[in-house]
């Protein structure tokens, strides 16, 4: 599914957007190590998380967007270093559970 129908039909503010992309799946969770070990490439990774280390997750892991939880603010040097790797950066005001299960809905797994 491309992520700009993921952002429109899920609600979703977009924050940094690079470009549009296919999204395979979808990973939710706030631990650095299990979304490093479980994401799958191709993904959009749910989450609270906003320091500069999730960057370098996602980037490792092939991770193209990220959706930021409850209004989380990004801090600059994270929003800096997304651009740096091309990872867009999305937002909902809703809690992970809600996001996760949109996007579930839209058949995301």
């Amino acid at each position: 599914m491309l992520l700009s129908k993921i952002a429109e039909e899920a609600l979703l503010e977009k924050v940094f957007w690079k470009e549009d992309c296919e999204i395979l799946y979808a990973y939710t969770g706030d631990l650095l190590s299990m979304v490093m070990k479980n994401a799958k490439p191709e993904s959009i990774w749910i989450t609270v998380q906003s320091h500069v280390n999730i960057i370098a997750v996602a980037s490792m892991v092939g991770i193209k967007a990220i959706i930021l939880c409850e209004g989380v603010n990004l801090p600059e040097d994270t929003l800096n270093k997304a651009k740096e790797e091309g990872i867009c950066i999305l937002r909902s005001k809703e809690n992970a559970f809600l996001v996760s299960g949109r996007l579930y809905e839209l058949g995301l797994r």
